[in-house]
């Protein structure tokens, strides 16, 4: 317990410290990768907690995807960050506001009680022979088989949607068929004009 404690209360100090660094940092690029390693602090948490496909799932997919699409986008944007900082002090009062009233809700949450550790009921016998992936995965893919279903074709339906709407055809691409390609000639590849070549006129001074 002790050992346990001490590993949340580490993991527990660099997920803030990388938190406050994402948003007090003014390279967006590092800004983005103190992200990700709040990201894997978070995952390191929950694996304490022993909710391992929580943790699975944030690296898979915010870390593996979502982060490294932000990264990439980031790096090839070309930010102001004069223009960034210009507003900041005008919104400063509203984020103010926004903070101390999210803390508010916090304390009033907490004050209530209902997150005593002691009110959790410990793991049912047969539960307990299974890990966190496998009863997810058991109850995912019986009960919720055709939402799950559902979900993943509406998640198909737009990405095709995106394609169709940033597709401009194939007249605007520059896709030449493999057939072109492959008989073509020498000849048609460079064509060489015949221009006449006029003298050149002769300077005249300014005077």
């Amino acid at each position: 317990m002790v050992t346990e404690k001490l590993v949340f209360y580490f993991l527990s100090a660099i997920l803030v410290f990388s938190a406050g660094m994402v948003v007090s940092v003014r390279n967006a690029v590092r800004a983005v990768l103190f992200l990700v390693l709040a990201f894997f602090t978070c995952a390191g948490l929950w694996l304490i907690l022993e909710a391992e496909f929580l943790a699975i799932a944030l690296v898979l997919v915010y870390v593996g995807a979502v982060m490294v699409l932000w990264l990439f986008v980031v790096m090839m944007l070309d930010v102001n960050r004069a223009e960034l900082r210009e507003g900041f002090g005008t919104h400063l009062p509203l984020g103010l506001v926004v903070t101390l009233l999210i803390v508010f809700e916090m304390v009033l949450v907490y004050s209530t009680g209902q997150l005593d550790t002691t009110l959790a009921r410990p793991p049912q016998a047969e539960a307990a022979a299974l890990t966190n992936v496998e009863a997810i995965a058991a109850v995912l893919y019986t009960e919720y088989a055709y939402p799950f279903e559902i979900a993943a074709v509406i998640l198909l339906v737009g990405m095709v949607a995106a394609i169709g709407l940033t597709f401009r055809g194939v007249r605007a691409s520059k896709y030449v068929p493999p057939s072109q390609q492959v008989h073509v000639s020498p000849r048609g590849r460079m064509r060489l004009l015949d221009l006449p070549r006029g003298d050149a006129e002769p300077a005249q001074d300014d005077r």
